[in-house]
């Protein structure tokens, strides 16, 4: 056995070590049957054959179809009629149909759909491998539209690599990111929103809702066409540009795959596709996720990993994305879903009420992801911590290079709603911050967009709440308005610094913004007033959301000129839970943040050697503090001390003002520190 597996290294996981190398056999021995003797990349190729495609001599569409008895295609270009010339052949006995059309047949722009007979019944139906729909704006019926606009795109990058391997990630939903009330679109992103996210120097952006999905106020998560980009936002040549330009940048752009479950619209969906509810997904007591309203997929069949590992490689493929934030990976891998459960004993993952197809699913895609695209990044959306799920292949994990922290939102969201600041536990804070399993890198964030839509408010609207719309003018303070400030910066410095992996910020949190998200819906008479972004509000130097964007812009920078993500070691030097003082290191850097609400400290001692000076602190007026810190001073630890703090042997002595963060880089030292 090799000794390098995650499991070995773990006492806790010794009982359920053969659960654990069953689990890894059955992935490997799936991968082998799937693959045959070549490779997951060469099986997860149905795109290629499925669905609509242009030849030399015409056109062919197949679809996958077992329990159908006819199908007609049927479209603008025949009146919607079924008609034998739009008749598709059964060509195996698997369930393939097939028809073969001349170039003449169908132009760019048609619009079609499947008319699927079975015993019993029929019913229009948008192809599974659809590609580009259309959506009527009078109707708001979808159909599946010919794409064939003649000159390919032509992508200016063709060999990207990613500027450094760690993501700083810019969560954007391209339809909201317009400060209009309507959907925004793929090219107005590109055009006013990637600049943004350029200067701010994140590296990687990762894009909601590009699955096609019928409601537009799912946030993406209720998908019917898997392999179509969302329609609502522009043509597919323009995502590719929006991807092809943020790649001339050196920015990785990922999706956000929702794989975990999928919409229950009948004409749109794949529920009851020929006529049977079993093709895809569950049936019985499994088939409807009792949270989400929508089905739950069937991994233990090969059809259905054909066609997710097909639609994982069609993205990579055709637009170029650099990888996946999968979605929902805890409803995928416990019968559950992981609800109402708290995870607190290890016999959670080894009862009996994990889905192990799902998790060979998870592991075949990984492996295809990363050998397809070997610097692709995969994210999983996983809150239960199950051991093995972000750790590589070769270590007998479920290959995911990173695992969301999930906790993380939680454990703020709660702090600030039910704890008084005054009885903030700073060493519960730390450990709730960099707790995380030894094998695994994970992502931090502060606030999810979950945190943003109605019925709930992100961390400013917590703390600031009504003076959100009375109070930002730099002019104005209140006690409320500056902790909300102060902590705002405190918050997203405090995770990002000590994040085990990488970093994830959702557009617009980043300055604050104020209100919450509200799609179009009946219950709003279908308003777009909160499904949009104010970006004028952090560009407008009278309002305090320009503090708050400068202020995430100079932490983020902080990364870019001293790598401290790349180092996942953090250091924990101090803590004063009375005080409510903490302080670390983490490569060259030092972090020291006072939590107190009112107690400011002079010349307090953290136990460190060396010679130290400010690079950034939120008490700087540029960032909205009140400018309490002397910038220019450079600190020296020294011997010397008549305080009775612990036993070590250098201080360096700081001024800290309450609710104050200040990060210090350590400077070469010329001559022997003071004794």
């Amino acid at each position: 056995m090799n000794q390098d597996k995650y499991y070995l290294s773990d006492p806790w996981l010794d009982p359920y070590k053969g659960i654990i190398e069953g689990r890894i056999n059955k992935c490997i021995a799936k991968e082998r049957q799937l693959a045959g003797n070549g490779k997951l990349t060469e099986f997860a190729m149905g795109h290629f054959y499925y669905g609509l495609h242009r030849t030399d001599d015409g056109w062919v569409f197949r679809e996958w179809a077992p329990n159908a008895e006819s199908i007609f295609l049927v479209g603008t270009f025949n009146n919607w009629k079924e008609t034998p010339g739009g008749r598709l052949t059964r060509i195996n006995k698997y369930g393939d149909w097939e028809i073969k059309l001349p170039l003449e047949g169908l132009k760019h722009g048609d619009l079609y759909k499947l008319s699927v007979n079975w015993k019993g019944g029929k019913g229009e139906r948008i192809p599974s491998y659809a590609t580009r729909l259309f959506q009527d704006e009078t109707t708001k019926i979808f159909s599946a539209q010919v794409w064939d606009p003649g000159q390919p795109y032509m992508w200016k990058v063709t060999d990207f690599r990613p500027a450094g391997t760690v993501p700083v990630i810019y969560e954007a939903h391209v339809g909201m990111a317009t400060p209009e009330e309507k959907t925004g679109t793929y090219r107005e992103f590109t055009t006013y929103v990637l600049p943004q996210i350029i200067k701010s120097g994140y590296n990687t952006i990762q894009l909601m809702a590009i699955q096609e999905h019928p409601f537009y106020g799912s946030f993406g998560y209720h998908v019917s066409s898997f392999f179509a980009a969302s329609s609502r936002f522009g043509p597919p040549e323009d995502l590719k540009e929006l991807i092809d330009k943020a790649h001339a940048s050196g920015i990785r752009v990922i999706m956000d795959l929702v794989h975990s479950h999928s919409v229950k619209n009948i004409i749109e969906g794949l529920g009851l596709f020929d006529g049977t509810p079993g093709q895809y997904f569950h049936t019985g007591s499994r088939r409807n996720h009792v949270a989400w309203d929508s089905l739950c997929f069937d991994y233990g069949k090969d059809n259905v990993l054909h066609f997710l590992l097909s639609n994982c490689r069609y993205w990579l493929e055709e637009y170029k994305f650099d990888g996946f934030r999968f979605d929902g990976v805890t409803s995928m891998i416990y019968y559950n879903h992981g609800l109402e459960k708290n995870f607190t004993s290890y016999d959670d993952y080894f009862d009996g009420g994990q889905d192990e197809d799902a998790l060979v699913y998870l592991y075949l895609a990984n492996r295809m992801i990363h050998d397809y695209r070997p610097e692709a990044v995969t994210i999983a959306e996983e809150m239960s911590g199950m051991p093995g799920i972000a750790c590589d292949t070769a270590r007998g994990g479920f290959g995911f290079d990173f695992r969301l922290s999930m906790g993380v939102p939680d454990f703020w969201i709660k702090l600030v709603k039910d704890t008084p600041d005054e009885n903030w536990n700073v060493g519960q804070l730390f450990h709730e911050l960099t707790q995380h399993r030894p094998e695994e890198r994970i992502i931090s964030y502060c606030e999810s967009h979950d945190q943003a839509l109605v019925g709930d408010k992100t961390l400013i609207f917590r703390m600031i709440d009504a003076e959100m719309y009375t109070g930002m003018n730099k002019a104005y303070h209140s006690l409320a308005l500056d902790r909300g400030i102060a902590l705002h910066k405190m918050i997203r410095l405090i995770t990002f610094s000590t994040a085990g992996g990488g970093y994830l910020n959702f557009m617009g949190n980043e300055f604050g913004h104020p209100e919450w998200i509200d799609f179009p819906r009946e219950g709003n008479n279908w308003s777009y007033k909160y499904a949009r972004r104010q970006w004028h509000l952090a560009m407008n130097e009278e309002l305090k959301y320009s503090f708050l964007l400068k202020f995430d812009n100079a932490m983020i920078r902080l990364h870019h000129e001293h790598k401290i993500l790349d180092d996942l070691f953090v250091a924990k030097i101090y803590e004063n839970d009375f005080d409510k003082v903490i302080a670390y290191s983490r490569g060259e850097l030092l972090f020291v943040f006072n939590f107190h609400p009112t107690r400011s400290f002079t010349d307090y001692g953290i136990p460190i050697k060396g010679k130290f000076r400010i690079i950034l602190d939120s008490d700087d007026p540029v960032f909205g503090g009140f400018d309490r810190i002397n910038r220019s001073t450079v600190y020296m630890s020294t011997k010397k001390t008549e305080r009775p703090t612990l036993d070590q042997p250098f201080y360096l002595y700081l001024y800290l003002p309450a609710r104050c963060a200040l990060v210090l880089k350590k400077e070469p030292v010329k001559r022997a520190i003071d004794i």
